[in-house]
């Protein structure tokens, strides 16, 4: 197997799955998976045996998932393009508006077509610490604020299927909990005659320590209280722990510290490390000092920040080494580009039966065809 490589495995999606289907089937609640956070569709047949559908953030990831996903298509735009809303119309079943101004344009158009329709909104209330990542930080321009929401709905009332929040990211469902009760306060009154909510994403439902069974009860008690269909829109915990890059150590050099350069770049090939920041786990790895040999572990491109962390190993790492960075499915792929003309990594199932299946693989072409 040539490096680098997203080596995704089927098997672990399938247990999400499943653990997704189970809410599902214990609450009667849709649950949509969210492009943005993995769309290689060779694992859509498989992943849409369990979910309704998917939810898209504009007109390709629409297409894509009317096209290989075959089943119900949510889209949700900050603001949408003349040019581009008949597309969009074209691939979704449900239109999502960030703007009483945006529903007011495309609302008929949307109904001739015969969407449903819906509204983003703040629910004032969130407990994501990174604010690059907080839909309803200070300023945020996602999801209409309460005190301009309760001036247009009265107007608009009779155009909206539904209300969307989204609040949360990589959190438990007490921080739902939380969200809910605020929604509630702010927007329960407006409830009445809708036919759905969405909870948006952010649920780490498949993660080991998230409290499914409290998931459970509050998606029974809201549809019981209010009478409406609820969504979920999962993204990362579709694929969570389900992939992994393997790259290879090209060089070492010493300067001040034994540095790895490897044949993958976070800057390319996982930028969430630089960007939010964080440090991605390499298998059999420790902290820097607690195994007997530590490296700084570099990528190869020419941006001096393209590293991914300090590990310590139990053994001197040797060029041609391959390491295994960890849970690597989620907006790694999707986010992956050609930066400084770096490859993109291959991408590679594992198939149920244990076969390896070699998808895609990427060369100069893709590099040169996205420059003119």
């Amino acid at each position: 197997m040539r490096t680098p490589v997203y080596l995704v495995d089927e098997s672990l999606i399938k247990e999400n799955m499943r653990i997704l289907r189970y809410v599902k089937d214990r609450t009667g609640c849709k649950v949509l998976h969210a492009l943005k956070a993995y769309a290689s569709f060779a694992t859509f047949p498989m992943m849409a045996r369990y979910l309704d559908g998917v939810c898209a953030s504009g007109v390709h990831e629409a297409r894509l998932g009317r096209e290989e996903f075959k089943k119900e298509v949510h889209t949700f735009g900050a603001a949408y393009k003349d040019s581009e809303i008949r597309s969009i119309l074209k691939y979704s079943d449900i239109i999502i508006f960030n703007s009483f101004y945006q529903l007011e344009k495309y609302h008929a158009m949307a109904r001739k077509k015969g969407l449903q329709v819906g509204l983003r909104i703040n629910p004032g209330y969130t407990e994501v610490s990174i604010e690059k990542y907080n839909p309803c930080a200070p300023f945020s321009r996602l999801g209409i604020i309460h005190e301009i929401f309760r001036e247009g709905f009265s107007k608009h009332k009779n155009k909206i299927d539904g209300l969307h929040f989204h609040a949360m990211c990589e959190q438990n469902s007490d921080v739902l909990e939380r969200i809910l009760k605020s929604f509630e306060r702010l927007y329960g009154l407006y409830i009445r005659g809708l036919k759905w909510v969405n909870f948006g994403g952010g649920h780490h439902i498949t993660r080991d320590d998230y409290d499914i069974e409290r998931l459970i009860r509050l998606i029974i008690k809201f549809k019981k209280k209010h009478r409406v269909e609820v969504y979920l829109e999962p993204g990362e915990a579709s694929v969570l722990n389900a992939g992994v890059l393997i790259s290879s150590v090209l060089d070492i050099v010493r300067n001040n510290a034994q540095i790895a350069i490897m044949d993958a770049s976070a800057e390319a090939h996982m930028p969430d490390v630089l960007l939010m920041p964080y440090r991605p786990h390499i298998m059999k790895s420790g902290q820097p000092g607690d195994k007997r040999y530590t490296y700084r572990i570099g990528g190869p491109s020419c941006l001096a920040g393209d590293i991914m962390g300090d590990y310590s190993f139990d053994r001197p790492l040797r060029r041609g080494d391959k390491l295994v960075f960890t849970d690597m499915a989620l907006y790694s792929i999707v986010k992956s580009t050609t930066f400084n003309g770096t490859n993109l990594p291959d991408i590679t199932l594992v198939r149920e039966s244990g076969e390896l299946h070699q998808v895609k693989t990427f060369g100069y072409r893709d590099y040169r065809n996205r420059q003119s």
